[in-house]
């Protein structure tokens, strides 16, 4: 199963499409505090995140916390630092794609943990900054999905 990895996200609405494409897709989504909001049932379903009871939603005190419950899973660092591309990488179903916060990315501590062959960036055109982060994920997920078939699909 593939797993998202959200590292302080901070803007409730693109946590709440993330848990929402998480439903849809069989993946899961660990969270790593400190989260940028409450994560309240009030709180959620005023965000829009009523889905995040048909996903399957971890949260962790911090990023190393959340390393040592992936386990010897596959880990991929999305970064527009990233030197690989996603759509060039070999990718598993069991792996997990870790993006940092809205406003800041992956901190480079954390990037450097990486392998720089794990160290994934979508395609953008020259000059551009980012993605918005729900968008990055959802990229992301669709292309590893497909490459595993899209297993567990109707």
């Amino acid at each position: 199963m593939i797993a998202v990895v959200l590292h302080q996200p901070e803007i409730p609405p693109n946590t709440g499409n993330v848990i929402r494409l998480c439903a849809n897709t069989g993946a899961e989504l660990h969270l790593v505090e400190p989260l940028g909001f409450e994560f309240t049932d009030k709180a959620l379903r005023r965000a829009g995140l009523d889905y995040h009871e048909c996903a399957r939603v971890v949260r962790h005190a911090d990023w190393s916390a959340c390393r040592a419950a992936l386990g010897q899973r596959q880990l991929w660092a999305m970064t527009t630092r990233g030197g690989a591309s996603l759509f060039a990488s070999e990718l598993g179903s069991d792996d997990a794609f870790v993006f940092g916060c809205e406003t800041a990315g992956l901190p480079a501590a954390i990037v450097e943990e990486f392998p720089t062959d794990r160290r994934l960036r979508l395609p953008m055109r020259p000059g551009q900054r980012s993605l918005n982060l729900a968008n990055a994920v959802a990229v992301t997920v669709f292309e590893a999905w497909r490459r595993g078939g899209f297993a567990g699909a109707a």
